[in-house]
């Protein structure tokens, strides 16, 4: 019985650092910002395939999550009961059943990159580059891309990105 639990438990851990990595991706959060997220916020997220959240400076944006991320967190919230403790309104939660710890976030994103088969290290901010690199490469949108990062500046998209205003 123990191994039958414990296999459950990897099962439901598997599809939450998937949750988390495809909304990452699709978003473009801050890890700070994913581990803030909420149950409440998964609806807004199912209702409206956005979310807001609250970045640096208590500014507050909404950004888009993908379809995959969206299928991603459903399959994560029907085991979610198994992680959580009753009371813990995190979406997210670490082995404890509390909000989960940044450091487990990047722990766990090193162990899916290296059983990848990388060899260089991969932490979440990767993530947040390709998604404001994708939808200017997809867009050549340098505003939206700001808009959606939630930086006040925009050479801080601009060096972010690692493009130059003449290319665009």
């Amino acid at each position: 019985a123990q191994s039958a639990t414990g296999s459950a438990t990897a099962m439901s851990l598997r599809l939450r650092d998937q949750a988390m990595f495809e909304l990452l991706y699709s978003s473009g959060l801050r890890l700070a910002e994913l581990v803030s997220l909420d149950l409440a916020h998964c609806r807004e997220m199912q209702a409206e395939g956005q979310v807001t959240v609250t970045g640096k400076g208590g500014r507050t944006r909404s950004v888009p999550v993908g379809g995959q991320a969206l299928q991603a967190l459903q399959a994560w919230l029907a085991q979610r009961a198994l992680s959580a403790l009753p009371e813990e309104t995190a979406l997210f939660v670490g082995s404890q059943g509390r909000r989960i710890n940044p450091g487990v976030v990047r722990a766990s994103l090193g162990q899916w990159a290296q059983q990848a088969g990388l060899t260089q290290h991969v932490h979440p901010h990767v993530l947040r580059h390709s998604f404001a690199s994708h939808v200017l490469q997809s867009s050549g949108d340098l505003r939206a891309v700001q808009e959606l990062l939630g930086h006040a500046n925009i050479t801080t998209t601009q060096v972010y990105t690692r493009l130059d205003f003449q290319h665009l």
